[in-house]
């Protein structure tokens, strides 16, 4: 069973930082883009950042200048490192990958995790 771990949330302050993690485990063949979406209470799930299989990265306009989202292929881990974190990044953090897998090695298909919360309070 393929599955994608978050780990690295929690209460920071404002102006804090903190660094999310996401691995993903099981029978992957191969991983396309890498992603984190947030969800803050009341409103739809947004993407926050996205890194292809070559590198190449896209941010939403709210946190550009302040997370950078990174990956190790070698572990099938992708990064998301918060700087200058604000009460409006209060959300919960999902990562999400395209992958081929074991049980559908011919196409790419969508992967979540089950979510973190990271609450940014003084």
């Amino acid at each position: 069973q393929v599955q994608l771990v978050e780990s690295g949330g929690g209460l920071v302050q404002p102006g804090g930082s903190l660094r999310l993690s996401c691995a993903a485990s099981g029978r992957i063949y191969s991983i396309n883009d890498m992603g984190w979406f947030r969800q803050a209470p009341g409103k739809q799930r947004e993407l926050v950042a996205n890194v292809t299989s070559g590198g190449r990265t896209n941010y939403t306009d709210s946190v550009k200048g302040r997370f950078t989202i990174s990956r190790d292929n070698a572990k099938n881990t992708v990064y998301l490192q918060m700087n200058s974190l604000k009460p409006e990044d209060t959300a919960v953090y999902y990562c999400n990958a395209e992958m081929r897998t074991a049980l559908a090695p011919r196409r790419y298909v969508e992967v979540w995790g089950q979510g973190i919360l990271v609450t940014v309070s003084s």
